[in-house]
């Protein structure tokens, strides 16, 4: 029932009980691979003529029941899970593009993609163009003849740059290239990157999806709304030659990108997401409209606490009247801003280091989106393999800490952060 509000749909899209043995909690299906009926519906599943689960690399019962409620929930046609957020945005490009394609991204991206996009691409030929993306006329300079994917974060991390999605997807019109949306920051709780003209929306599901801290997972969910037979894309309007010369246009329609990420990028790269692990995230997405509703008002009392502080040089906050990014943070994400907080303290580079590791419940640590609080120092951790000029357009700076702010009271995490203050 497409009718149905978020909430409802993150407890219930996908899950048919009377298929399931009536069972009210979605089952885990523990197995590598499923018993054909004859020689006849094996090959019918192998060639699309019957859809199916062959092996649980390609698809498993669980994890569709996952793909349907997060395409549910973002808006889009379908979607796909991976083993890792990275995995979903690796296999996502590496079944869409192709040596000497292009990628036009924004420069606030978490590390790791930062990573992959600059300098493990490139060794397969295809590189990319980092711009500013406050400015998203610069999408539009740094468009090449083949340029095929414009790539950005809702909410940048740890930037937290709130971008103007609507105005990249003009761009992205123009160039006839897809709008990729990594939402992870935000969540579909917050913000529906494809209200807003993204084409693909990626997550990882270990952050606030999952909420937890206990199950790593990826998604690309689908809008179905791009044209894949622009003419900049052949190899969904020719005969694939990896299946049976399967033309993925004509086949599958609009969900021939979902349908290629399976039967490609699945079957290729390997990177499936176990059921154990989709049952742990699915458990975490029937909270997750409760939860990032708090995390959102911890985070904005901590932030405005932070204001006030002596020892601290600057607070970075989308939700903060004073945040540069205010404006746009009240136009796409009016339901509330996520958890992350990132501040500078005064003293620099060791000074931020003192008060990452005196706190008590802050916990230091990689990870953001859990119901716990998490700490880091993001220029000796997470970004240290960047240049300081890349770090400054990730928007790292040497004082910077960020926080994940989770569902501890604030009082609380007042005190805690209060105390490691003293230790500078």
């Amino acid at each position: 029932m497409s009718t149905q509000k978020l909430s409802t749909q993150a407890l219930h899209a996908g899950h048919d009980t009377t298929k399931t043995a009536g069972t009210r909690a979605v089952p885990i299906y523990q197995t590598s691979s499923y018993v054909f009926n004859d020689t006849e519906h094996a090959a019918n599943l192998f060639s699309l003529k019957e859809l199916g689960f062959i092996y649980t690399r390609l698809n498993n019962p669980t994890n569709d029941i996952l793909q349907q409620r997060l395409a549910a929930i973002e808006g889009g046609i379908g979607a796909v899970v991976f083993a890792s957020g990275t995995s979903a945005i690796s296999t996502g490009l590496l079944t869409l593009l192709k040596a000497g394609d292009h990628i036009v991204a924004s420069s606030s991206l978490y590390g790791g993609t930062f990573t992959l996009l600059n300098v493990t691409l490139p060794r397969l030929g295809i590189t990319t163009t980092f711009v500013d993306a406050s400015n998203p006329e610069n999408f539009k300079k740094a468009v090449k003849d083949n340029t095929k994917a414009f790539f950005v974060e809702s909410l940048g991390n740890p930037k937290l740059d709130v971008l103007d999605l609507e105005a990249i997807a003009e761009h992205s019109k123009a160039a006839g290239v897809p709008f990729i949306v990594d939402n992870t920051v935000a969540s579909p709780a917050l913000l529906n990157p494809i209200k807003h003209g993204a084409n693909l929306v990626i997550h990882s599901l270990t952050k606030y999806i999952g909420g937890q801290g206990n199950s790593l997972g990826g998604a690309i969910i689908d809008a179905g709304t791009f044209d894949w037979t622009n003419g900049k894309f052949p190899e969904f309007t020719e005969p694939s030659e990896g299946y049976h010369g399967l033309i993925y246009s004509e086949a599958l329609g609009a969900a021939a990108f979902t349908f290629k990420l399976i039967l490609e990028g699945l079957r290729d790269f390997g990177g499936a997401l176990s059921p154990f692990n989709a049952f742990q995230i699915i458990q975490g997405l029937e909270t997750l409209p409760v939860r990032i509703k708090q995390h959102s008002a911890n985070a904005l009392e901590l932030a405005k606490w932070l204001e006030g502080r002596d020892e601290v040089e600057w607070v970075n906050y989308p939700g903060l009247e004073s945040n540069k990014y205010n404006a746009l943070a009240k136009k796409y994400l009016p339901k509330g801003q996520s958890g992350l907080v990132t501040f500078g303290v005064k003293g620099g580079f060791e000074a931020a280091k003192k008060v990452t590791d005196a706190t008590e419940i802050f916990s230091l640590l990689a990870n953001i989106g859990d119901t716990k609080s998490l700490i880091i120092h993001p220029a000796s951790t997470t970004h240290q393999q960047l240049t300081l000029e890349q770090q400054a357009g990730a928007g790292v700076t040497q004082d910077l800490i960020r926080l994940s702010v989770g569902l501890e009271d604030i009082e609380d995490l007042k005190q805690d952060l209060a105390a490691a203050f003293k230790k500078i």
